[in-house]
């Protein structure tokens, strides 16, 4: 039977199905793309019975095909983290492993499922996904050094930054490769002290775009707020993601949102929720068109310009 592998293209999608995959090794088509290309599930072919893996991606934004591959007679695996729905199908042929705690993130979901056998890989999605507390708690319960936790940490960060981008295209390279180099290896650990070059660029990547998002002007700030905005360039496509995280580290009593202007005129959104409180990000994504994410971090995909002030003046009440 044909087994599809779908998931999101950052570090936690990433790490889940590379632990998936080390734990029950597979001969698998790869479905992923670009950390916003979250309606992947339509992309499996639905003709024919599949056993199909969905990880870290809504299921309130894929129900539709989801439903249709269980018509189908096909087999649904989803683990994930993000809103789900009001209501999970009904159906013998889907199993769930969701949890949208905010403390949570969809490679450590996987973790427990497989009782921790690549427990560093769900340390490095941890940090790439920003839990950093969590991150740091399980790497000195795993017995690592603080090199060795900060290491992963830097592996998790820049495979999550290497997901973001209008298109595959903006990326330094697509995330099925850096799946399928990452398998490799079963601890992360091992990666990084091979140091190779694919990794070297991807590390110099991002301290160089870092670089210049650093440096980006403030559109608005509040006691509780910050925002930023990027231009509509790859470099600031590609750094919205972990800058807004970055920001959100540097000020942990305010949301932040990166605004990265868009060709059509409009604007891609990054929403983080302030860390001492992180919850309400998606609620506040989801008041306009194409938002969408989690409790602590979400996003608006396209948000027209007409509607940049309307936000600004949402995101600063929410929170205040």
């Amino acid at each position: 039977m044909q087994i599809y592998d779908v998931f999101n293209g950052d570090a936690d999608g990433i790490c889940a199905l590379i632990q998936l995959r080390l734990a029950e090794p597979a001969d698998t088509t790869l479905i992923t793309g670009v950390k916003r290309d979250i309606a992947l599930a339509q992309r499996v072919p639905a003709g024919e019975p599949a056993r199909v893996n969905i990880l870290d991606i809504s299921l309130d934004k894929n129900r539709e095909a989801v439903d249709e591959l269980l018509a189908a007679g096909c087999s649904v695996f989803y683990v994930d983290h993000h809103f789900p729905g009001e209501e999970l199908p009904d159906s013998p042929n889907f199993t769930a492993l969701i949890n949208t705690q905010p403390t949570t993130c969809t490679s450590l979901l996987v973790d427990q499922y497989l009782g921790g056998r690549f427990h560093n890989w769900a340390i490095a999605a941890a940090f790439g996904d920003n839990l950093n507390a969590v991150g740091e708690a399980l790497a000195a319960e795993a017995g690592l050094s603080s090199d060795q936790a900060e290491a992963l940490k830097t592996l998790g960060v820049c495979i999550n930054y290497n997901g973001y981008g209008a298109s595959v295209e903006d990326l330094h390279f697509h995330p099925a490769d850096v799946y399928r180099e990452c398998v490799k290896f079963e601890d992360p650990l091992e990666l990084i002290n091979s140091a190779p070059g694919a990794w070297q660029q991807l590390r110099d990547g991002y301290e160089a775009d870092m670089a210049q998002g650093q440096a980006a002007p403030v559109l608005s700030e509040t006691a509780s707020s910050l925002v930023v905005k990027l231009p509509d360039e790859a470099w600031a496509r590609r750094v919205s993601g972990v800058l807004g995280n970055e920001l959100a580290n540097r000020n942990p009593g305010k949301a932040c949102a990166i605004i990265t202007g868009k060709a059509d005129n409009t604007h891609l959104v990054s929403i983080r929720a302030p860390l001492n409180n992180r919850s309400g990000a998606d609620e506040v994504a989801r008041q306009f068109a194409t938002g969408g994410g989690r409790k602590a971090a979400a996003g608006i995909n396209s948000l027209p310009a007409d509607q940049l002030d309307e936000f600004l003046s949402v995101f600063a009440a929410f929170w205040a």
